[in-house]
């Protein structure tokens, strides 16, 4: 576990950091549902949010990049009072607390927000540590579609919805 990190607002001179373990993450293809040759244009676009919206990084002591979140209405108009977010931590720094420092993060600020739930609509089940990790912080799985995802080592597996209200 790391003593120190600052989780703060995400800028466009952040990206250059973001950029390769994100790329990594989703040409792994095992836990995101993003084009597995996604460019970098358009992941920049998908990831760093503009107002309402947020997105933020978790950087160490030595100001390393070691993970980064981003935040958003789930959906728009009458059900824009739950929220949703995603998440992506540096592999290199799996292990230390990251994950779970920002998923806190992004409960204050939903609540903070007004937000009456939030809502992760596509966890990929065999991702065991992120469904561990969500379960602790309070998230249920309310559905799972059965074979909704391609898995590139596991075939298809199921996608979990899981929901924890604010």
């Amino acid at each position: 576990m790391l003593d120190v990190m600052l989780i703060r607002d995400a800028t466009s001179d952040d990206w250059p950091a973001i950029w390769p373990f994100l790329r990594q993450i989703v040409a792994a293809g095992e836990t995101f549902t993003w084009d597995r040759d996604v460019s970098e244009e358009r992941a920049r676009a998908m990831w760093l949010l503009e107002p309402p919206s947020r997105t933020v990084v978790a950087v160490g002591p030595d100001q390393a990049i070691l993970g980064t979140a981003k935040m958003n209405p789930n959906h728009m108009g009458p059900a824009s009072h739950i929220s949703s977010a995603s998440f992506m931590v540096d592999p290199a720094h799996a292990g230390r607390g990251v994950g779970r420092a920002l998923g806190e993060h992004v409960l204050d600020w939903a609540r903070g927000e007004g937000y009456r739930a939030m809502q992760f609509n596509a966890v990929v089940e065999t991702n065991t540590r992120a469904v561990a990790l969500w379960r602790s912080l309070g998230f249920e799985v309310l559905a799972t579609l059965p074979e909704g995802f391609k898995h590139p080592a596991e075939g298809y597996v199921g996608l979990h919805i899981m929901y924890r209200p604010l």
